[in-house]
């Protein structure tokens, strides 16, 4: 079985936090429902089947991150990342790429979309962007060709500040915006 997408998003997804949040040595618990995990892996598990594949994948990814245990409650998914997973984020963490410059350029008041778009752009020539009327967010942008990411950035203009959300293309699609 191939865990390769599933351990790059757990390191995508602390890696933002990191960033976001500053870098500490602790645990951290990350969050999957069934679906998105059967999209990572490329199966069409049942809670139980999961669990069992889960098991394999934390012996997989033991060496780089640690000791993971995985529980569930019915079709949700709970990660408990060991000390060591964020050491490894933090050790790996390229502190100068597209998804650091964003954060940096966010967390500053009087940010534009322009701002934003302009990093974007400064990472690929291909960004997908455009205006959105459905009550959860203002903007959709990402990367046409998925480098340097295949996220979808759902992106709020909040006058004094702009903030975003990053999903994986199908749970953007599941969503319905």
């Amino acid at each position: 079985m191939n865990f390769n997408r599933l351990e790059q998003n757990i390191i995508d997804v602390m890696t933002e936090q990191q960033l976001k949040l500053g870098y500490r040595s602790e645990v951290v618990r990350l969050y999957y429902p069934l679906l998105s995990l059967n999209r990572f892996l490329g199966t069409e598990y049942d809670a139980v089947q999961m669990k069992a594949a889960l098991d394999e994948f934390c012996e997989y990814a033991s060496e780089r991150l640690g000791r993971i245990t995985i529980t569930n409650k019915k079709d949700r998914f709970c990660f408990v990342m060991p000390p060591q997973a964020g050491d490894y984020v933090h050790e790996h963490a390229d502190e100068n790429g597209f998804l650091y410059e964003l954060i940096k350029q966010v967390e500053k008041h009087g940010v534009t979309i322009n701002d934003v778009l302009d990093i974007f752009k400064k990472y690929s020539d291909e960004v997908h962007f455009e205006q959105v009327d459905n009550g959860e967010f203002d903007y959709l942008v990402y990367f046409e060709d998925g480098r340097p990411d295949d996220f979808r950035y759902c992106i709020t203009d909040e006058g004094a500040h702009v903030i975003y959300h990053r999903y994986t293309k199908e749970d953007y699609e599941d969503f319905g915006f």
